[in-house]
């Protein structure tokens, strides 16, 4: 069995595809961004910083605070983890909200 390069990734993608079931969800991975900085001195993941857009029906309804503590509870093991996720910056809308964003940024 082969192990995964991106076990933090693969598990963002897992879990929130399973609970939320997202029309769009796009995850970037920025932790090369942030490997110099002093809270990383000795951290051996590649994986610690992340960007990560959800489009979902499962948040209509809800105000950002509360979509993104749907999002800490699913991915409560990877953020607690030894070199786990470190930083993780939310971007959380329902489809009729980005078809909006959208139709501004045209």
């Amino acid at each position: 069995m082969t192990t995964s390069m991106t076990p933090m990734e693969d598990a963002i993608k897992q879990k929130v595809t399973q609970e939320l079931q997202p029309t769009s969800l796009e995850i970037f991975n920025d932790s090369h961004k942030h490997a110099h900085h002093k809270a990383m001195v000795g951290v051996t993941s590649r994986e610690t910083h992340f960007r990560v857009n959800i489009v979902s029906d499962a948040f209509k309804s809800k105000m950002q605070p509360a979509r993104h503590r749907m999002v800490y509870t699913l991915l409560k093991d990877e953020l607690a983890a030894e070199g786990g996720i470190h930083a993780l910056q939310l971007k959380t809308r329902t489809p009729e909200e980005e078809e909006k964003a959208k139709a501004r940024e045209a």
